[in-house]
């Protein structure tokens, strides 16, 4: 079965097209041009082969970000692969709301960091950020990513559901050991984290564990389930914790952003309040979905 033809199978017409299409031109050099001219049937027998491993990869679900090894985020590539979440189109927007509210220079901390996209996108727009993971594997992502676009941050190892502030852990990016792509390093030096913040921001773990069945299964039996689901019976579990940590950390007036659930949105805006923040206020994704909330930490 051809390539295309096999993509096609698995995804659709369209979008087994636009796959096949993004394949060849970020491996190959290929243009949409040259695949109609058919220059993508006169690859040598070398290109063949490994354009067959890549779409049988595809094909059989594994999402293309992971065979292809990075994704585009604010006009950057990061790294990713098994073990972090692949970076989504809307968590830009949650970007763009942290740049147009927060002073540069300002201390930000990235709950959850993930590929580290966030966090190195604030970071070379001129915020000192500091990015908390629990998972080794995600950080190692993060500050190769970090490495490779010249980003300076530092690094938390910690659970901001268990783990006390003064235990999170921390290494600076110009000390991290240099890893390969899948080495993981534990031994985290203790770390007082003793410093006030202007804000918070994170895109935590929020779909329900009810809502799976609904999901793809690309992202269903790849994706690292711990950045994707919390439990049905406490769908605000992060955002409530987080909203503590703030409560402790963040300066007079500081800000606190997280992208959300949007059947929760209004729920996070209310906990918020609760919580001791003011101003917390909805923001709509691109599709019109409540994505994102963002409130103020009430000023003594």
């Amino acid at each position: 079965m051809k390539a295309l033809q096999k993509l096609q199978l698995r995804y659709g017409s369209g979008e087994g097209r636009a796959l096949y299409e993004l394949i060849l031109g970020e491996r190959f050099g290929l243009s949409r041009t040259d695949i109609l001219l058919g220059k993508d049937t006169t690859l040598s027998a070398e290109e063949q082969a490994e354009l067959q491993i890549i779409i049988d990869r595809v094909a059989y679900g594994e999402p293309v970000q992971y065979v292809l090894v990075h994704e585009e985020f604010c006009g950057r590539t990061f790294l990713v692969g098994p073990g972090v979440l692949i970076p989504r189109p809307e968590t830009q927007q949650l970007v763009e709301l942290v740049k147009q509210n927060v002073a540069q220079g300002s201390s930000v901390l990235d709950v959850g960091t993930g590929s580290g996209c966030i966090a190195i996108t604030l970071a070379l727009a001129g915020y000192e950020v500091t990015a908390l993971d629990v998972s080794d594997e995600a950080l190692s992502f993060a500050r190769r990513n970090a490495e490779r676009l010249g980003a300076k941050l530092e690094f938390v190892k910690g659970d901001i559901l268990k783990e006390k502030s003064e235990k999170l852990k921390v290494k600076n990016n110009s000390n991290l050991p240099k890893e390969t792509e899948n080495e993981s390093n534990s031994d985290y030096p203790l770390f007082t984290f003793h410093f006030s913040l202007d804000a918070i921001v994170s895109n935590p773990p929020y779909i329900c564990e009810s809502e799976a069945s609904t999901m793809d299964a690309n992202v269903l039996d790849h994706e690292p389930h711990l950045a994707l689901f919390v439990p049905d019976d406490d769908p605000l579990l992060f955002y409530r914790a987080i909203a503590d940590f703030g409560q402790e950390h963040l300066t007079n007036g500081g800000q606190i952003f997280f992208e959300v659930n949007r059947s929760y949105a209004e729920q996070v805006a209310e906990l918020l309040l609760q919580k001791g923040y003011e101003e917390a206020q909805v923001e709509k994704d691109e599709y019109n979905n409540n994505r994102f909330v963002w409130a103020r930490k009430i000023q003594d």
